[in-house]
């Protein structure tokens, strides 16, 4: 499996304007890594197809890939319609990508 993310927008989107999008390779961690994103990634595929309403001025946008076993979802949100498994996942990628 591998997941992609952007962030967009916000009151510091010129300084994210132009950089590639995150990726992590679950095949590169560790086993238990791997389960635990497995986990995460299960708990906001439902959400994919769900249309939420709201928006905030300024509000941050996230755009999450998952690409496993040649399918690819595409999950979104914003600050103003993130779901708990949405912002549990966003927040396991960020802290495992953080720089040192």
């Amino acid at each position: 499996m591998k997941v992609t993310w952007e962030t967009h927008g916000g009151q510091a989107a010129a300084i994210r304007l132009g950089l590639p999008p995150k990726v992590l390779d679950a095949d590169a961690l560790p086993e238990n890594m791997a389960g635990e994103l497995d986990r995460l990634v299960a708990a906001a595929l439902p959400e994919a197809e769900e249309k939420r309403r709201g928006s905030a001025r300024d509000a941050m946008s996230y755009t999450i890939t998952v690409e496993d076993g040649g399918r690819s979802t595409v999950l979104t949100r914003s600050d103003a319609t993130m779901t708990p498994a949405f912002a549990a996942l966003l927040g396991w990628l960020e802290k495992h990508t953080a720089q040192p």
